[in-house]
């Protein structure tokens, strides 16, 4: 089994999600290494995508905006070694539906994974049971594949559960990515079940958008990714990053929001 984070967890995980190339490739790579400043356990980088279908209108609008900047899978994967260099080294994990990496060819984007210190893929539009090639190209390469376990995954929490590499990826609700408000009450019983059968971090996304919400899921779970709630600052502050002069500042008041989830 691939690991992620070194055991045993000493505080909740905070995985924030950001859109490669939004607003631009070089401020990616700064926006990473303030989340790892401001207290991220691992990073995912999302793949921008003219189909999201899981993502929500603050997530295609980052894809959108980083398309129109000519980002791609390949230009996406380059960014880390640029991480890396300056100073980041929690793990990277590639959020990319299926499209992208079949137009490359498993091959090349395996290749291109190692090559660039990649530690984790995540594929939303690939369900489990047709996950098999994929998961076994993750451990001949010793790349965690994250799964995806949702509400109504019901007779089939066990099984994705008990295959889990490096953390599960557990959906708070249906629908789509975006920020919620609150969380049905049914969620507790959900996690509860898929920490029976677990033996990686269970994690909580789609619709994590506040520090009440971190502080009232840290007790049922092992951390939380949080995406549209940080995209939309990005997109708040995309003038200001987007200038070297006020590029400073604006990374700084984003690393301030970034972390009021950590717990």
């Amino acid at each position: 089994m691939t690991t992620l984070f070194k055991q045993p967890l000493n505080r909740q995980l905070f995985i924030p999600f950001i859109t490669a190339g939004d607003p631009h490739s070089e401020v990616t790579v700064d926006l990473a290494v303030a989340l790892q400043k401001a207290g991220a356990s691992a990073i995912e980088l999302g793949i921008p995508y003219s189909d999201p279908v899981a993502d929500g209108p603050v997530i295609q609008k980052a894809s959108s905006r980083a398309l129109k900047n000519g980002m791609n899978i390949v230009e996406a994967m380059k960014l880390v070694p640029k991480m890396r260099k300056k100073g980041l080294n929690i793990p990277i994990i590639l959020f990319t539906y299926y499209n992208p990496v079949l137009q490359l060819n498993q091959e090349s984007f395996f290749a291109l994974l190692r090559e660039n210190t990649i530690d984790g893929l995540l594929v939303p539009d690939i369900p489990y049971e047709e996950s098999k090639e994929l998961r076994e190209k993750c451990k001949e390469h010793s790349i965690s594949f994250i799964s995806l376990v949702a509400p109504t995954s019901s007779s089939r929490i066990k099984m994705i559960a008990e295959a889990a590499e490096g953390f599960i990826y557990c959906v708070s609700s249906l629908g789509v990515t975006g920020v919620r408000k609150s969380f049905d009450e049914s969620i507790t019983a959900f996690l509860e079940e898929v920490k029976k059968y677990s033996n990686v971090p269970v994690v909580v996304g789609f619709g994590v958008s506040s520090k009440e919400q971190v502080d009232q899921l840290s007790s049922i779970c092992d951390g939380v990714v949080v995406g549209s709630a940080l995209v939309r600052e990005i997109e708040r502050l995309q003038l200001t990053l987007l200038d070297e002069s006020s590029r400073d500042l604006a990374i700084a008041e984003f690393k301030e929001f970034a972390s009021t989830f950590v717990s």
